[in-house]
């Protein structure tokens, strides 16, 4: 779907929106800078004779650049980031473009897109370098491995813990408290059409309610009153009155749905930095998100690209994402930044839905969603 929101296109606007509420500069301004060129040939030619390797990405791409100069100094590969809309937009670019792609490698499919870019075979097989040492739950195409886990998230309920305190009232934890009469009028979320953490939240209710079940549930979750706006912005900045920006715009709702790393968002850019996180994830809605990387079919530089995806879940890459994509590692026993620990919340058992799954229903689940909660 071109118009959904990626995960972390929603954190960058977290990021920016935030920032300019406390006035600071973001991280994101990182993004995509290339590392210095190595001495020799740095144009786009074919095989190893290349020294730069191009990876396509949503625009919400992110590291230091001196992880991506470390990498130039490992390998002899400049790495140039070509940022192509959001992953929707990303994806459909590339599959307008299949066999002759815009990169190397693409980063950015996640599990509700996945089915469709194997489908139209964007990727060529390739087992990266250390893939053993990453979660065996990631691994959705671990026959063939055409794509590379990369990254996980989850989608989340998060609340504003002062206004819970101030009502003396527990927050929700779970769907099911979602649709108490305590929390009537409480909850925003997103456009399951047009948004990504929107079409989480309804995956994550279809996962735990079944096919049986999800719609009622959004019956009663309408006449909770459950508010719907078009984006994440929309609804964390504006519309959520727990955040730096919903704060700015008198936000009245005091639960979101948006992401089990928002908390440390939130402490990272105050000046100066509270000791607790003013907002709180109900760990009981979520759902699971993991995004891919692969090596594109008819890549110029395929020794590159190899090498990349090699990289992509080295410990050093792997470490400098929670901070900077404020994403979950993959790769097993990565350590984390402290902030990202202490303020984040732990997900023991998040929802999922298989990929074929979504491919198999995700118009249709949409179509009927918009029908009991936009209507």
């Amino acid at each position: 779907m071109s118009t959904t929101r990626t995960r972390t296109g929603a954190r960058k606007a977290a990021y920016a929106a935030i920032a300019v509420a406390l006035g600071i500069t973001t991280l994101a301004a990182c993004g995509g800078s290339d590392a210095s060129a190595p001495s020799g040939d740095g144009g786009s030619g074919s095989g190893t004779e290349s020294k730069t390797v191009t990876l396509v990405s949503h625009d919400s791409f992110n590291t230091s650049p001196e992880v991506l100069k470390e990498f130039t100094k490992e390998t002899g590969y400049t790495v140039k980031v070509l940022k192509s809309g959001d992953a929707g937009e990303a994806l459909n670019k590339e599959i307008l473009t299949k066999g002759a792609p815009q990169g190397d490698v693409f980063f950015g499919v996640d599990n509700t897109l996945l089915s469709r870019a194997l489908d139209n075979d964007l990727f060529v097989p390739y087992e990266a370098k250390g893939l053993d040492r990453v979660d065996a739950s990631a691994r959705l195409d671990k026959e063939k491995n055409r794509v590379t886990p990369v990254d996980s998230g989850d989608i989340c309920v998060n609340y504003d813990k002062k206004y819970f305190e101030g009502k003396k009232l527990t927050p929700p934890q779970s769907f099911d408290d979602l649709i108490k009469p305590q929390y009537k009028n409480l909850l925003v979320t997103e456009n399951a059409a047009t948004s990504s953490p929107g079409l989480g939240f309804l995956l994550g209710t279809v996962a735990h309610y079944g096919d049986d079940g999800w719609q009622d549930y959004w019956k009663k979750l309408k006449a909770n009153g459950v508010l719907v706006v078009d984006g994440w912005e929309q609804a964390y900045n504006e519309s959520f009155s727990g955040s730096a920006g919903g704060k700015k715009a008198k936000g009245d709702r005091p639960l979101v749905v948006s992401y089990a790393s928002s908390p440390p968002v939130e402490v990272l850019y105050a000046k100066p930095q509270p000791q607790q996180a003013p907002t709180g994830v109900s760990t009981g809605t979520c759902f699971r998100q993991t995004e891919f990387a692969g090596l594109l079919d008819g890549a110029k530089n395929v020794a590159g690209g190899k090498a990349l995806l090699d990289f992509l879940i080295s410990e050093k890459f792997q470490a400098d994402m929670p901070l900077n994509m404020f994403v979950n590692p993959v790769v097993k026993d990565v350590a984390l930044p402290e902030l990202f620990t202490k303020f984040g919340a732990t997900v023991e058992r998040p929802e999922t839905v298989a990929p074929t799954r979504i491919a198999a229903n995700r118009e249709q689940w949409i179509q009927s969603w918009s029908s009991l909660a936009v209507k």
